[in-house]
């Protein structure tokens, strides 16, 4: 028995019908892979729910240098209710760090506040920054 010339062309290149099932497969396998990490992913980030949202702003500074201190002055909007921790920061003109303070921010009925804090520093400084705020 003969076989076709057509059927060992296909063989030789690899398009005979198992590997079209093969490939079928594979590719079906892959969009439903695909598919069920991005509900899954959807499911998640919708089910994680939203938590208070931290924002800081730095509205400036003052240099105090009789007294080795810098004043910081920002703005804190936090959800009411929430009490919030925050990082001062003095930095000299290399932006080392030459002063730093953590600020307890206790609970409030406003969402947003203007705070002031003066820093300490080690060295001369040039600015104060809020470095970081969060959710105590």
């Amino acid at each position: 028995m003969t076989v076709p010339e057509s059927d060992v062309l296909a063989a030789r290149y690899g398009r005979t019908r198992a590997n079209r099932t093969r490939d079928r497969v594979l590719l079906i396998a892959g969009a439903a892979f695909a598919a069920i990490v991005l509900v899954a992913w959807v499911v998640w980030a919708g089910l994680d729910g939203q938590k208070p949202q931290v924002e800081v702003t730095d509205t400036g500074h003052r240099l105090i240098n009789d007294e080795r201190a810098v004043e910081v002055s920002w703005n804190l909007s936090v959800p009411p209710g929430n009490d919030t921790a925050c990082i001062v920061q003095a930095l000299n003109e290399d932006f080392t760090v030459v002063g730093w303070k953590v600020i307890d921010v206790p609970a409030s009925t406003q969402h947003i506040r203007s705070l002031t804090e003066t820093v300490r520093v080690a060295q001369e400084a040039n600015t104060g920054l809020i470095y970081r705020c969060w959710l105590t």
